[in-house]
């Protein structure tokens, strides 16, 4: 295949890099340091089975887009309507799209301005990060489920044998609420403290919050008539597990003085919690105090 990523940040550039190894011809438009860093050595892969240098194209223009059968979208949620009006232009009508994002809208919210296109909502568990320009860290996992399209078992099957695992489901609205609930569980604790998910679960009192907001989750979720699979008290528990040493996406952004995702995490939870008349004061807590971190001005020199 032919393979673009939209905003080749770490998930983007795991699952680009992965396909590339696989030896699908993919271009990550990415952010100039890493374009730069991507072009002169190819992309630093530094997972838990290998560490190796994948060669595969790099630019900051999203026209690279154009002839490409499968994009993989990664960009910040608050940044979907405008990325893809970017892209747009560029798109080929044959092309899948596969919302790679934190949230449970995406796909909804890209579809408005890309219309005629194929558009699938996917999600992903995978613990990842930018350890420098162009080197990807890889701490775990690196799972997906996809929604059933016309062209997702095959990209399914690709993303299979380059050592992806996954799944096709007719339940991936449940399956992002799944994964939503996770997030507004561990991403805010994590930034506020800047601290590992493992170290955070052993400290006082955060097991409790943890749960509340994961009571609160479910409660809004039912009221939307969402059916979340699996057990999520054991997939909450299975998050520390397994990703001991992993820092949220919203604490790497609260480090870098980026804004974060946390209004489509937490924030989307409170505001679908006013509109249903559903309480979510953990929710709003941990959503106040990151915006109040992001409100922060960066410290001199």
């Amino acid at each position: 295949m032919r393979v673009a990523v939209m905003g080749a940040g770490a998930v983007g550039c795991y699952y680009g890099g992965m396909l590339a190894r696989a030896g699908h011809e993919v271009t990550l438009v990415a952010r100039p340091q890493h374009v730069e860093a991507i072009r002169r050595a190819g992309l630093r892969m530094e997972t838990r089975s290998f560490d190796e240098r994948v060669q595969l194209a790099a630019t900051g223009d999203a026209s690279a887009v154009a002839g490409a059968d499968l994009v993989l979208f990664c960009v910040k949620s608050m940044d979907t309507e405008a990325a893809g009006a970017q892209m747009a232009p560029h798109l080929d009508r044959g092309a899948l799209v596969l919302c790679l994002q934190n949230g449970v809208d995406n796909a909804d919210r890209l579809r408005t301005v890309l219309p005629g296109h194929a558009v699938a909502a996917a999600v992903v568990y995978v613990a990842t990060e930018m350890a420098g320009p162009g080197h990807l860290k890889h701490h775990g996992r690196g799972e997906l489920v996809i929604e059933p399209l016309a062209r997702s078992s095959g990209v399914a099957q690709a993303l299979a044998q380059a050592g992806v695992p996954t799944e096709i489901s007719d339940n991936v609205r449940g399956a992002l609420w799944a994964k939503l609930i996770l997030n507004c569980a561990y991403n805010a604790v994590s930034a506020i403290a800047q601290r590992p998910y493992g170290e955070n679960v052993r400290s006082e009192g955060i097991p409790e919050v943890m749960r509340d907001v994961v009571a609160e989750c479910l409660a809004v979720a039912r009221a939307e008539g969402v059916q979340v699979p699996g057990d999520i008290d054991a997939a909450v528990h299975r998050i520390a597990e397994t990703m001991p040493t992993q820092f949220s996406s919203t604490a790497q952004d609260l480090a870098r003085g980026k804004r974060s995702e946390i209004d489509f995490l937490n924030g989307l939870v409170v505001r679908r919690g006013e509109a249903l008349g559903i309480p979510t004061p953990a929710n709003r807590v941990l959503w106040a105090l990151v915006k109040l971190i992001e409100g922060k001005p960066a410290a001199a020199g």
